[in-house]
């Protein structure tokens, strides 16, 4: 009887909250508020810098194209949905983009606009067209609430409380929920097919904030390519990953290339 009658909680507390995404136009879960969230982020991302090596953007070619590339995308973006009228998108948003020396071959955007690029990942893009489609995926993630709703399907299968009170910073189950999402780790099983629908909506509306941002979205072609001659193929099969497998993605941007490049004008033109 117990257990019914959580599932029929669950089920309720999934209809509330289910909610039509002005980014992607989606109907997803989401039980966290966004401020909240970006709350946490924010403390998440103070923590990561004071313990990682950041580098100077003043000093570095490499950290300074980091913050050009993040910032163009982030004021494209913005001036995109003021135009649509969602300009609430991005409400509490406070753009950092920070480059850190790290071998991984890896970016991520925390809610709230707090990106990090690994310096692992700049062999791989090797220009900055094809950083900028890194970019545009990692904050399309966060712009489209793909972390509050992973949470939000976290907090269901583990039968977290659904009060309002319970989903708040200081709940220890919630933050560590919280890191699992956004830190390294993928989640695998049943959440897995959100997971990936999440990975094609970011490289989707990636190509275009990188083509509204004055970068070409077809370079995302040839840095994917070269994304899996890195991996040399010991990546595991796609049904156990929540990225797609690279020829799935490769085939999948070439479809929706036309779809990008009618946003894309050259930077200077």
């Amino acid at each position: 009887m117990k257990k019914t009658f959580i599932l029929l909680f669950a089920f309720i507390s999934m209809m509330v909250a289910c909610t039509k995404n002005a980014v992607t136009g989606r109907k997803q879960l989401t039980l966290l508020n966004e401020s909240q969230l970006q709350q946490m982020a924010l403390q998440e991302y103070q923590t990561f810098l004071s313990q990682n090596k950041v580098v100077n953007s003043t000093a570095s070619k490499d950290a300074e194209m980091v913050k050009r590339v993040g910032t163009r995308i982030a004021n494209a973006i913005t001036k995109y949905y003021t135009e649509q009228g969602k300009g609430e998108v991005l409400n509490g948003y406070k753009w950092e983009f920070n480059l850190v020396d790290d071998k991984q071959v890896n970016a991520w955007c925390m809610p709230g606009g707090k990106v990090v690029v690994y310096t692992g990942l700049l062999p791989i893009t090797q220009n900055e067209a094809a950083l900028a489609v890194v970019m545009g995926h990692e904050i399309t993630h966060a712009v489209a609430q793909h972390g509050n709703e992973r949470m939000s399907q976290t907090l269901i299968a583990q039968g977290v409380g659904l009060a309002g009170n319970v989903l708040t910073s200081g709940n220890t189950q919630v933050n560590s929920i919280f890191n699992n999402t956004y830190g390294v780790g993928a989640q695998v099983g049943v959440l897995l097919p959100n997971s990936r629908k999440q990975e094609f909506e970011a490289d989707h509306y990636g190509l275009i904030f990188a083509a509204l941002s004055g970068y070409n979205p077809q370079e995302a072609i040839p840095f994917w390519e070269r994304m899996a001659k890195a991996g040399s193929g010991q990546k595991p099969p796609e049904f156990l990953s929540t990225h797609p497998a690279d020829e799935t993605r490769i085939q999948r941007l070439k479809e929706l290339m036309p779809e990008a490049m009618k946003y894309y004008k050259p930077i200077g033109k």
